[in-house]
């Protein structure tokens, strides 16, 4: 295990600007979005849009982590992330949602999910999650992954690579006419193997015109995660994995995630519509 130190929080700084000729999710300027009413199942049309979303969502994460090293602070790394959506007419997601500072989420080491970029300087050996999610045409999408920074040890390495794994074995495993919580077994069972825990209280989600429709996707086998998978529902898969407990604790700033022992956590995630045959992945650069 990593002998880095703990985080702490670092400075932020103010809130980056888009252009007004992008259009704004309706919760911008708002305490909370509005429930979302519409159905699960897209269109194709809707589909579409949501491959664009997707699309811009990728190559925003992907442009970001080309700038992962040792001494660049994840305030860059949103900077990056920022400049590529708006420059792509697509409007930074996390921006404004629940009152959350900046364009992207950047969880290092023990952070589980949530974390605000800030002054937070990258160190060799760290772990890196960064999750983005880009919005124009009306629609989300949604992806994260967890790069390397500089020399990483053996075993945070593997856990990388092996949410990885539990992500692509998630996906495997979407099929029309299965229940959701298939998802969540493939993936706890994987995880047993290594004796990760398997992030609980955070979970996928439905996404389509809302960032989060209410659609719960649980990555654990959740006897309540009945719902029956049908073509053209789109929703996301993210398995969380810790080297330790699956319990948490938050910061004061009331969105950091940490593992309740600090061991170190990874995540993957993409956003899905189900075929009539499996899934297809909307969130590729």
């Amino acid at each position: 295990m990593s002998g880095q130190s703990l985080l702490v929080p670092g400075e932020i700084t103010p809130i980056r600007s888009v252009p007004g000729n992008i259009r704004r999710p309706e919760y911008v300027g708002k305490p909370a979005p509005a429930p979302y009413t519409g159905p699960e199942i897209q269109d194709a049309e809707t589909v579409e849009r949501m491959r664009i979303a997707g699309r811009i969502a990728a190559q925003a994460m992907e442009e970001a982590a080309k700038h992962i090293a040792p001494g660049v602070t994840t305030d860059e790394l949103d900077r990056v992330a920022h400049e590529f959506m708006v420059d792509h007419g697509a409007y930074p997601s996390t921006l404004g949602y629940r009152g959350f500072p900046k364009s992207l989420c950047s969880s290092l080491n023990e952070v589980i999910c949530h974390g605000i970029p800030d002054s937070t300087v990258l160190r060799d050996g760290d772990i890196v999650n960064l999750d983005v999610t880009a919005y124009i045409n009306g629609v989300h999408g949604d992806n994260n992954a967890t790069y390397l920074c500089g020399d990483v040890d053996e075993e945070s390495r593997l856990l990388v690579e092996r949410t990885r794994e539990a992500l692509n074995r998630a996906i495997k495993a979407v099929r029309p006419g299965r229940q959701i919580n298939v998802i969540g077994r493939v993936i706890e069972s994987y995880a047993k193997r290594f004796g990760y825990g398997v992030v609980r209280d955070f979970t996928g989600h439905g996404i389509n015109s809302s960032f989060h429709s209410g659609l719960i996707v649980p990555h654990y086998d959740s006897p309540h995660a009945t719902t029956v998978m049908q073509p053209g529902m789109t929703f996301t898969i993210e398995p969380m994995l810790t080297l330790g407990t699956h319990e948490h604790d938050m910061w004061d700033d009331g969105w950091t995630v940490v593992t309740k022992d600090r061991k170190r956590t990874a995540q993957f995630e993409h956003t899905l519509v189900v075929t009539d045959t499996g899934a297809e992945i909307l969130t590729l650069p």
